[in-house]
């Protein structure tokens, strides 16, 4: 059995006196206890070679540990290296050939390895000998999802939560799946079944809220939420989703007490650092959003959410500086997050550094070429450069990507009216007025001389004569 090693000033004594045995290349016993307990924190602070080290260490003094073969196990498969992985685990099996944990740990590894056929074979001979099956089911669900096999997930996943209704995996990858197949609203018959069978059971009513809030159906939710919460007021999970939905109801204070009350009840996780920051900057305070994503991203250093939050929000208090450090930190951990790469563009601009500016923006645009925004940006430094031809060049890319976007045709207008070139400059803005009529005011921020300013209103006057 694990010891629980106080996280204070024991545990800080028990990974020093590690880290100095591998600087001084030392040989110390520890117990089983005590190397779980490193391993762990290592796990939790995100350094996988550390924590790799310490099981390989302590394997070496206990080797007949299933506890310490399963964690190399797993650090391994964390790492992708799933044939070590199941070596390590088939060596665990020896032991104890029928532990659940183990039979899905290894049906989980052939599943990140697309092995589908071999994890469904090894979960349903399971099935015939472990009696909580709960996860057994849950683990064929997974199966069949990473497969496609969507409709046969959603199966395996119901006789999960029909197991055990606080199966949370379960009902959460449920959702998802009948979301993906358009069958969630059709699904509600399913939850309530539960409710009817005990009108008391706060884990239904909490169910009843996962599926409201996946329909978007913030209100119906949190009156889901609020039943299960009357009937267990210390139910960690029902107050963090209610603050969710508060949250998407723009209504961020009672975002922040619901999530401030999950705090009470378990120990802090990145996660819900991160919505408390995001109800912070939603409230216009940067600097308690700060002091929360600072927390998370110690918690979780591979956690590239909080580092682009200390981004945002350094930026939004003129520190843009200090800011690009922290962007490049989220883009270094998810290269292919658009948000982080415009970011990292709106820093560098406020900077002056153009060049890398203009790099970041390229990059948002090829990873969502969609968004109208990146296009207009990205277009406008260069034209504010001086650089005309190439705006022009790139706001028609935009236009090309999304051809119903009105803003990208007026502001084609604007650049090509700039350059001289009237008639082609009338065509973008006719398609604009066809668009979207009202948003022709955005062509006058870029002629600020009221001579052009009537010009401009005579020909879209026309044009509103003709169109009536």
């Amino acid at each position: 059995m694990k010891r629980k090693f106080r996280k204070n000033q024991q545990g800080k004594d028990l990974i020093r006196k590690f880290e100095e045995m591998l600087k001084n290349g030392e040989s110390i016993f520890f117990d089983i206890s005590a190397y779980e307990y490193i391993i762990q924190h290592y796990t939790e602070v995100g350094k996988y070679k550390k924590a790799l080290s310490a099981c390989q260490i302590a394997i070496t003094q206990f080797p007949f540990s299933v506890e310490l073969l399963v964690a190399k196990a797993e650090l391994l498969a964390k790492k992708q290296d799933f044939n070590e992985a199941l070596e390590h685990i088939e060596k665990a099996e020896l032991f104890q050939p029928n532990d659940s944990d183990i039979i899905f740990l290894k049906a989980n590894i052939l599943i990140q390895q697309e092995r589908f056929e071999d994890a469904i074979e090894l979960l349903q001979h399971a099935l015939d000998i472990i009696e909580e099956k709960d996860d057994m089911y849950y683990g064929l669900g997974l199966a069949y999802q990473e497969w496609g096999k969507m409709d046969i997930a959603i199966e395996f996943f119901r006789k999960a939560i029909e197991e055990n209704q606080h199966h949370e995996e379960a009902l959460y990858d449920l959702a998802f799946c009948l979301d993906h197949t358009g069958k969630l609203e059709d699904s509600l018959s399913f939850y309530e079944k539960f409710i009817n069978q005990d009108p008391y059971s706060y884990f239904a009513w909490y169910n009843m809220g996962i599926v409201y809030f996946k329909l978007t159906d913030y209100e119906k939710a949190i009156h889901a939420y609020e039943f299960s919460l009357a009937i267990n007021d210390n139910f960690a999970s029902a107050w963090f989703n209610m603050g969710n939905c508060y949250v998407q109801m723009e209504q961020p204070e009672r975002g922040l007490e619901c999530y401030n009350r999950t705090l009470e009840l378990e120990d802090p996780d990145p996660e819900t650092y991160l919505s408390i920051a995001t109800c912070y900057e939603k409230l216009n305070k940067p600097g308690q959003a700060i002091e929360f994503y600072r927390k998370a991203s110690k918690l979780d250093c591979f956690c590239s959410e909080a580092w682009y939050g200390l981004g945002k929000c350094l930026d939004s208090q003129e520190k843009s500086y200090e800011a690009i450090h922290f962007f490049k930190k989220a883009i270094k951990l998810e290269k292919e997050n658009p948000d982080y790469w415009s970011g990292l563009a709106k820093a560098e601009y406020k900077t002056g550094n153009i060049v890398s500016c203009l790099e970041a923006y390229e990059e948002a645009c090829f990873l969502r070429p969609d968004d109208p925004e990146l296009w207009l940006n990205w277009s406008f430094i260069h034209y504010e450069q001086g650089d005309n031809p190439k705006a022009i060049e790139l706001i028609k890319n935009g236009i090309e990507e999304i051809p119903e976007e009105a803003l990208l045709y007026y502001r084609a207008a604007a650049y090509l009216i700039n350059a001289g070139n009237y008639k082609e400059a009338f065509n973008y803005l006719e398609n604009g007025l066809i668009l979207n009529f009202e948003k022709h005011i955005v062509l006058y921020e870029f002629f600020p001389k009221l001579e052009t300013q009537k010009a401009l209103y005579k020909i879209i006057d026309q044009y509103r004569k003709e169109d009536v």
